[in-house]
């Protein structure tokens, strides 16, 4: 049984959190309930004998009383137990969290693992991660080590923040750090989310910039998404009648909570290996060794079919294949690559099952996805699969699709040529530069670092096959 620790940075991160505990309790059948007087209508949960999965519960929660844990229906219930989720909940804004503590699932934090301040970080990467990052250092490490003693078989780090704000992008990679230097051998599986530039804080390219070069550095492997590609994915599913009634577990957090769910399912159903049973499980630990062929390329793409909060029950050959062929479409994209895209190669991939699918279900798509797009010529064959016995909430099946393409490189790009229009003219330099420990030079360096990374991309995207003839004995 692996046990993971989420870690949640910023406003942004924080709100995921929001939506991931609530989600992550009704994969157990637990019912939750807003903090006003409208009662969520929680949907049977897709676990026939719950006792099957009994064990699994510890990945996320923790259990004083494990004798309980059979009993646990309802909020209260969970009360009653004592039952703490395997959070840390950063913010140097207490907004978002003070919220938390207001909710139906106040008890389910530890007060220890809460580090929050005022007035936040100004949009200002270099004020979170030098400033609070110093200042706040013991702070972190003493929540993190408490939370850490507490796991019997800590698994690895789920990092949730955003690149573009101040907390997040600054606080969030000094605490990646912090985990790197501390857990070196823990996996640090960062979900990160890429602002949209043209409409998000001034400061937000220089900020996506330096947190991107920590990622690189001190992540085990990164699935980025970004506001962009959310926005439309939640814009067309309101247009479908089917999703009219989806459950909106946290009112307080709209309009984003539909964003912040779709990453929740991400990773959700990206963990379900190492906590559900299954025949053919993928435990987390494949995912950098199958995935992550090259040193800091380590940048993952997603999609999820479906990508509704609510589905109808999904039965036979054909709706399995359109399972698949939903999966790569555009509009089910966490993020604004396109792998398919003429010229761009895929360095490997996974597909993960949950639920109803089959293994000649999934090698048969697998094969006509294998077609369409462009491998090297070393990984064509080395799809990994992964097969989990159990569902998501609300669904009899879903997949999830991992791929590590060049075309991540057109991300890259687009952080450094946000950040040249930004500073060619030294908006808003000042800020960085009179905060301590941060230099003007660190601009250039990140910059140059992910600019080496775009051309490794380009080096591997352009290389050809080389055939060597047999040694002829004369």
């Amino acid at each position: 049984m692996s046990q993971f620790i989420t870690v949640q940075v910023g406003q942004c991160g924080n709100q995921i959190g929001s939506a991931f505990w609530p989600l992550a309790l009704h994969e157990y059948g637990i019912q939750t309930e807003t903090s006003g007087t409208n009662l969520l209508k929680i949907q049977q949960s897709s676990i026939k004998n719950i006792n099957e999965v009994l064990d699994t519960f510890h990945s996320f929660f923790l259990v004083p009383d494990s004798s309980n844990i059979s009993c646990l229906k309802t909020i209260t219930d969970l009360k009653k137990a004592k039952v703490k989720a395997r959070a840390i909940l950063i913010d140097m804004e207490d907004n978002v969290i003070a919220g938390l503590k207001r909710s139906s699932l106040q008890d389910l934090y530890e007060e220890t693992s809460m580090v929050s301040s005022y007035p936040g970080s100004a949009n200002n990467w270099a004020i979170g991660y030098h400033d609070h990052g110093t200042r706040y250092y013991e702070k972190l490490e003493n929540a993190i080590r408490r939370m850490v003693e507490k796991c019997c078989q800590l698994h690895g780090f789920l990092i949730m923040h955003s690149v573009g704000g101040g907390t997040g992008s600054g606080l969030g990679t000094a605490t990646l750090k912090l985990l790197a230097d501390y857990y070196p051998r823990i996996d640090r599986l960062v979900s990160c989310i890429y602002p949209t530039f043209m409409q998000d804080v001034v400061t937000a390219p220089y900020n996506a910039l330096l947190a991107t070069r920590e990622l690189l550095e001190h992540a085990t492997c990164v699935f980025p998404a970004d506001n962009t590609s959310l926005m439309e994915i939640c814009t067309l599913q309101s247009k479908k009648r089917e999703n009219m009634d989806q459950i909106n577990y946290n009112v307080s957090c709209r309009p984003f909570h539909d964003m912040n769910s779709i990453v929740v399912n991400m990773l959700l159903h990206l963990t379900s290996g190492s906590r559900f049973p299954g025949t053919l499980n993928m435990d987390m630990n494949e995912i950098a060794t199958n995935l992550v062929a090259y040193p800091k390329l380590h940048y993952i793409y997603s999609s999820v079919s479906p990508i509704a909060l609510t589905a109808s029950t999904m039965q036979g050959t054909k709706l399995q294949d359109e399972l698949f062929t939903n999966l790569w479409l555009r509009s089910n994209r966490l993020i604004k690559i396109d792998p398919q895209q003429p010229g761009s190669v895929i360095f490997s991939g996974a597909h993960i099952a949950r639920g109803n699918c089959s293994v000649t279900d999934l090698k048969r798509n697998i094969k006509r996805f294998q077609d369409k797009v462009n491998f090297t010529a070393w990984s064509k064959e080395a799809m990994k699969i992964g097969l989990c016995s159990i569902p998501p909430a609300g669904h009899s099946a879903s997949v999830l699709c991992l791929l590590n393409s060049s075309a991540m490189s057109s991300l890259f790009t687009n952080i450094v040529e946000q950040f040249r229009t930004l500073y060619r003219r030294k908006a808003h330099v000042h800020h960085y530069t009179q905060v301590q420990g941060f230099e003007e030079a660190h601009f250039f360096d990140s910059k140059e670092s992910i600019a080496n990374l775009i051309t490794q991309y380009t080096e591997l995207q352009r290389q050809k096959q080389i055939n060597v003839p047999r040694l002829q004995v004369i």
